[in-house]
């Protein structure tokens, strides 16, 4: 039985050990070399006083050390906090502090420039630096040791006995509309049923490649580890530059499955894929925002031998939502059905069930359902709560993650996502969803990237505006762009303004950065 996140790799390096689990680069790990890491680096933690609960930051690129660090904090039951390695030093501080962490993991160059922040974070005790040749001098204020001193010694104590499912395993930092980035507190049971569920529906088996391209502090860049690891696959870590880096990398390795989020799929559909990098892929994946038809189409295109599935989640549920990829073509605009082991209700907001085809709220119920939000009992309030009327019967006492966003269901079942409630645009009396602009936008060839944002106006209550970039050919014709819209789009929709910028702001996740976007354009 699978307890803590750990079992999943002990699981395979008891049975399989020899079979490649992690590359980065030239270098391969076998799941037995993995998990022999793993507990090294455990049994280092422990002697450096580790306890059980304490937080563990992670702030490195991909690397092998990273995931032997993630996985040996869970191992020596800690949580592990992975940083997204884009984040500023000042945003990197607001989570040390946030969190309370006790110890920093990092690399030599990135500890330079946290110095300063540092000093703002007394909870931070030790740090441990991947790469550095010496450990620091007598005048270091903080107890700092290589990765080479802390994985030379014994393993971890056993520190099982008393832990449950539900115990802490990791803590993940995402922005939102308003405020400081919050962190979402993940039980090892969470981890183990989202990875479960999900290497599921996706059939991942132990045959598979799949390429993690997304940041490992990222719900769904985690779940690469944690799918593949499931089943016994292979992951292939990659910090790309380029996109072409993406397509090399799985030409490289025989990739079998790649999920991307709709930024990186764009620029994946403008290039160019050669047999060697297509003929193995055996699905690809899209999360973190609605991929357009027209980018959907073109993937499936370039890759005529993979499913495609189309997956709706949030990260204080990991995964709520997946389209099935033979219903891809009837209903190309549906987020799908819940996830395996997930209940997925669309209420009104007295909690009572919609109607089909009635907008409602998704509210998640289930084991993948976080355990709030670290150190913000107002803010979890607000996110968990009580399971809706709809399911009261079913989910007596349990808390569900009314998630904010907007869908409606069909006579079906299947959902479609509308928006969410922070995101819709108020004009002339109608509520907009900014995806359907995007959408139309899309589907004209016209751009690369689109974002449709709304902009107070005295007469309208907002007004639309369109922000572009200019597609492979360089150019944007703003002026059939225009046209398109006024005849593809009700009049109300139309945007007011269309502008055009080189390149479209992202978050460190790689989503557009909507909520930048919008104070840009604010009066």
């Amino acid at each position: 039985m699978r307890i803590r996140l750990p079992d999943l790799l002990t699981d395979v390096a008891g049975g399989t050990p020899d079979a490649p689990a992690l590359t980065v680069k030239d270098e391969t790990l076998t799941y037995g070399a993995l998990a022999r890491g793993v507990d090294l680096a455990a049994g280092g933690l422990q002697r450096l006083g580790l306890e059980r609960g304490d937080r563990v930051a992670i702030y490195m690129e991909k690397r092998l050390e990273t995931v032997a660090a993630i996985f040996g904090v869970s191992a020596a039951v800690g949580a592990f906090v992975p940083i997204n390695p884009l984040l500023r030093p000042s945003q990197v501080g607001h989570v040390l502090a946030d969190c309370g962490a006790r110890m920093l993991i990092t690399s030599a160059p990135r500890f330079e420039l946290l110095r300063e922040v540092l000093d703002q974070c007394p909870s931070v005790t030790h740090v441990v630096l991947v790469g550095a040749p010496d450990a620091a001098t007598e005048e270091e204020p903080l107890l700092v040791t290589t990765w080479e001193a802390l994985v030379t010694g014994p393993g971890a104590d056993d520190c099982g006995p008393g832990l449950v499912e539900s115990d802490v395993a990791a803590i993940l930092y995402t922005s939102g509309s308003t405020g400081a980035p919050k962190g979402v507190v993940l039980s090892h049971r969470n981890l183990i049923a989202g990875a479960e569920s999900v290497s599921h529906y996706l059939g991942n088996t132990a045959d598979d490649v799949i390429l993690a391209v997304l940041p490992l502090s990222f719900d769904a860049g985690l779940s690469q580890l944690t799918t593949a690891f499931a089943v016994g696959a292979h992951v292939v870590l990659l910090d790309y530059l380029l996109p072409r880096d993406v397509v090399r990398a799985c030409a490289r390795h025989a990739v079998t499955g790649l999920t991307c989020v709709p930024p990186l799929w764009f620029q994946l559909a403008e290039q160019e894929w050669p047999l060697e990098a297509t003929q193995r892929l055996r699905y690809f994946a899209n999360t973190g925002g609605r991929m357009p038809k027209a980018t959907l189409d073109r993937l499936r295109a370039l890759y005529p031998g993979a499913e495609p599935f189309l997956m709706y989640g949030l990260t204080e549920a990991f995964r709520s939502t997946y389209l099935d990829p033979s219903e891809v073509d009837r209903r190309p605009d549906s987020i799908g059905k819940a996830i395996p082991n997930a209940e997925i209700l669309v209420v009104r907001p007295d909690g009572t069930q919609c109607d089909p085809d009635e907008e409602g709220e998704l509210v998640h119920r289930g084991p993948l359902v976080a355990l709030g939000y670290w150190n913000d009992p107002a803010r979890t309030a607000e996110r968990f709560r009580p399971v809706p009327v709809a399911a009261r019967a079913a989910g007596a006492g349990e808390l569900a993650v009314w998630s904010g966003d907007t869908v409606r269901r069909d006579a079906d079942g299947f959902l479609t996502f509308v928006g969410r409630r922070d995101e819709m645009i108020k004009t002339s009396g109608y509520r907009v969803s900014p995806t359907e602009i995007e959408e139309v936008a899309h589907a004209t060839g016209l751009v690369r990237d689109a974002v449709a944002c709304g902009v107070a106006d005295d007469r309208l209550g907002q007004r639309v505006v369109l922000l572009v970039s200019p597609p492979p050919s360089g150019q944007v014709d703003i002026a059939g762009l225009q046209e398109t819209l006024k005849k593809d789009l009700p009049r109300y929709m139309v945007p007011h303004e269309i502008l055009v910028r080189p390149g479209l702001p992202r978050s460190p996740n790689g989503k557009f950065d909507r909520v930048a976007l919008s104070k840009e354009l604010q009066p």
